[in-house]
């Protein structure tokens, strides 16, 4: 009688918990004050432009090395 009663009870749906629990964990979360994120975000996209700029060099030598190689 006690697993009956346990099934009788309205379960929770998947998708109900995950947005429960979602919501659950953003209250958690240490959100960065205005100042904080523009400067992480600067640091961001500086990052980016040096990588881009960095991988455009590799990949151009790459080519050149290629061309050698082959004879092109």
């Amino acid at each position: 009688m006690a697993e009956k009663a346990k099934k009788s009870k309205k379960q929770e749906n998947a998708i109900q918990r995950y947005f429960r629990e979602t919501t659950g964990e953003l209250r958690k979360v240490s959100w960065p004050t205005w100042p904080e994120a523009r400067r992480l975000t600067l640091l961001v996209l500086l990052v980016m432009v040096f990588v881009g700029i960095f991988l455009a060099g590799v990949d151009a030598l790459a080519k050149e090395l290629l061309n050698l190689i082959l004879g092109v």
